[in-house]
């Protein structure tokens, strides 16, 4: 039956649980007013996203299962589609503080989409101090693929302050096929491609959560599987703090920092600003530990599962998606050394040449940031969670200010999705300038997360003070304010 989902995307559909949703976010903070005095308001917005449907068909689209599970389930138009249900108004109590905004997020985050519905959700939040909004969005990882679906937040920002147009949009809902129908449908299908029917029903039946056979069959465009994965297939050690059941509920942190701060690191070290990051999450996750009495021995080391944008001629930013496993040597107390042996590591396995600068894929076609994130996350969920410790997706964005329906978007925060017993995910933006770390923790698992966040200023500020001429200049730091290690409590 066409329209039916693909083995990766029917993978996602069935994973998902209520302590694991699959679906990604992402975080805009705008300016309130713009040149004419006309903030953003919910009809605003509403019209916005509505004139952008027309690029992204599937979001109105909803999922069926077929009978008896003989099939793959499928994708239909809800004939019932209403918009107002999916673009929604919240606020935090004015003056709204960023504490109160990443909190309303968390609790957003927490809850799995309507299956009954296409499998997407924007909130407007109002309520923010200094004259800013935010907008929230959620989308079902089955959505993107990156080729003909892309994440929603790649076709609302733009790099103009006027909106793109549209072509007219006659949508009608179809017919909605009822079950014989799409009995019928999986039937024919069977007898038209009988080969990867018993294929099918094998990955059906059998442990989805553990094969991938299956998915790299249909994901092949989308997915790399890297020669670090495949030495990475039996079971890491756990870490005690950070590999454990988790709950339904959600924490959400931000760190912000000066882009500039890393490209003068990477001059001074002569490695990549891919590696600086990793080399703050590790020194950050250390501390972390340290804060936890995690016994920390020469051995020790965090898996990290971290899908790179690569540059591939002839392919589309949807197939540019490889996965690395990346070893962080957290017991190395000096920052320098840590620093280089993940570069070493990294430098191992990925070809630095075909990395994908953040200017190349600011021309490619709105914000893709948000898709790339997306297809981080379809790239863990695709891997054995036995095989990595924590997932930190990194999309480079573009250098110069986006726009949400004619308004300067701030800020960007990606929002990954948990994958079973970790207890945190990291998503890291650059944009503008800055690079934004998105952290979507475990309420329980990792109810610190806000001290998190300040052990990854200190693991900055440690590899800033050992690069040579650190003193020959004025010091790039955040200027965005930090918070003390004690300031996160259990709630």
């Amino acid at each position: 039956m066409k329209g039916r989902l693909g083995q990766s995307d029917a993978e996602f559909y069935a994973l998902e649980d209520s302590t694991t949703p699959t679906h990604v976010g992402s975080l805009a903070v705008l300016r309130r007013p713009d040149e004419d005095g006309a903030g953003l308001d919910y009809e605003r917005l509403l019209a916005t996203i509505e004139e952008r449907l027309a690029e992204v068909p599937r979001y109105r689209q909803k999922v069926r299962t077929v009978p008896f599970g003989i099939a793959r389930p499928v994708w239909i138009e809800d004939r019932d589609f209403d918009i107002t249900y999916h673009v929604r108004v919240s606020a935090v109590p004015q003056p709204g503080s960023d504490d109160q905004l990443h909190d309303l997020v968390a609790r957003l985050n927490s809850r799995p989409l309507d299956r009954e519905r296409p499998l997407w959700e924007v909130y407007l939040i109002e309520g923010l101090a200094d004259d800013r909004l935010a907008v929230f969005t959620k989308t079902h990882l089955a959505l993107v693929d990156g080729r003909a679906n892309v994440d929603l937040m790649q076709q609302l920002l733009t790099d103009t302050p006027r909106t793109p147009e549209s072509p007219e949009d006659l949508w009608m809902g179809q017919h909605e096929p009822s079950d014989g129908e799409l009995v019928m449908g999986a039937v024919i299908d069977m007898l038209s491609r009988p080969a990867r029917t018993a294929s099918m029903i094998q990955g059906l039946v059998g442990e989805v959560a553990e094969s991938i056979t299956g998915l790299q069959e249909d994901a092949a465009n989308v997915i790399e599987r890297a020669s670090s994965l495949v030495r990475a297939r039996t079971a890491v050690t756990p870490v005690r703090s950070l590999n454990v059941p988790i709950s339904r509920s959600r924490r959400f942190a931000v760190a912000t920092m000066d882009l500039a701060e890393f490209r003068r690191l990477r001059a001074a070290f002569g490695c990549t600003v891919n590696d600086l990051l990793l080399s703050v999450v590790a020194g950050g996750l250390r501390t972390w530990l340290i804060s936890r009495g995690e016994p920390i021995s020469a051995g020790t080391e965090v898996r990290v599962l971290e899908p790179i944008a690569v540059d591939d001629v002839g392919l589309g930013v949807g197939e540019q998606v490889r996965a690395y496993i990346v070893r962080l040597p957290v017991a190395e107390s000096n920052a320098v050394v840590r620093m280089r042996q993940i570069a070493h590591g990294a430098a191992a396995q990925v070809d630095r040449n075909r990395q994908v600068a953040a200017r190349a894929l600011a021309t490619s076609g709105g914000f893709t940031p948000a898709t790339l994130h997306a297809l981080g996350a379809r790239t863990a969920m695709s891997v054995s969670p036995r095989s990595f410790n924590i997932l930190v997706t990194n999309a480079p964005g573009p250098q110069a200010p986006v726009y949400l329906a004619g308004i300067e978007v701030l800020q960007v925060y990606p929002v990954p999705p948990l994958i079973a017993n970790q207890v945190v995910s990291i998503g890291i933006t650059s944009y503008n300038g800055r690079v934004y770390l998105g952290l979507n923790a475990d309420r329980d698992g990792m109810w610190d997360v806000i001290s998190m966040t300040e052990f990854l200023y200190e693991a900055l500020d440690e590899l800033a003070a050992s690069a040579k001429g650190v003193d020959d200049g004025p010091r790039v730091r955040s200027q965005y304010p930090r918070r003390a290690p004690g300031a996160a409590a259990r709630r």
